[in-house]
């Protein structure tokens, strides 16, 4: 049972933890490709509009999905705990709040990994609204 425990701890953060570092990536490449674009190479706004938007879902799905990664975490942490707290026959309260409390740590990385992958998406995205406008501007649309 100790095993699953670790798998779950490491596996459930480390995903976390993973797809953090992978929208950062996405979100710095997304900010230096739209610092230096050059409208001029695009004939179509919608040409325009597909390489803007290219990779920014990834952003969104994970602000989306992180807190549910957490939350299943915490479920597979808490199940855990009264696994152990059944088959060891004790119910101490000690016992119970720390099991409960390490398995809450799941869901606090899933929102620490969420809440500035939203930020990112709007930020980005905001950058999207304004290059199209000065698209629009400049193509005379």
């Amino acid at each position: 049972m100790d095993a699953l425990k670790e798998a779950v701890d490491y596996g459930v953060i480390g995903l976390l933890l993973m797809l953090s570092v992978w929208t950062v990536a996405v979100a710095v490449e997304r900010w230096l490709f739209y610092r230096r674009i050059d409208m001029t190479r695009y004939s179509t706004l919608q040409e325009f509009e597909i390489t803007l938007t290219k990779r920014l879902v990834i952003i969104g799905t994970v602000a989306a999905n992180a807190p549910y990664i957490g939350l299943l975490g915490t479920v597979l942490g808490i199940m855990l705990t009264f696994h152990t707290m059944g088959t060891s026959g004790t119910m101490a309260v000690s016992t119970i709040m720390i099991g409960l409390s390490l398995a809450l740590k799941a869901t606090a990385v899933g929102l620490l990994v969420a809440i500035p992958c939203v930020v990112m998406n709007n930020v980005l995205r905001r950058q999207v609204t304004e290059l199209i406008a000065r698209y629009k501007v400049h193509h005379g649309s």
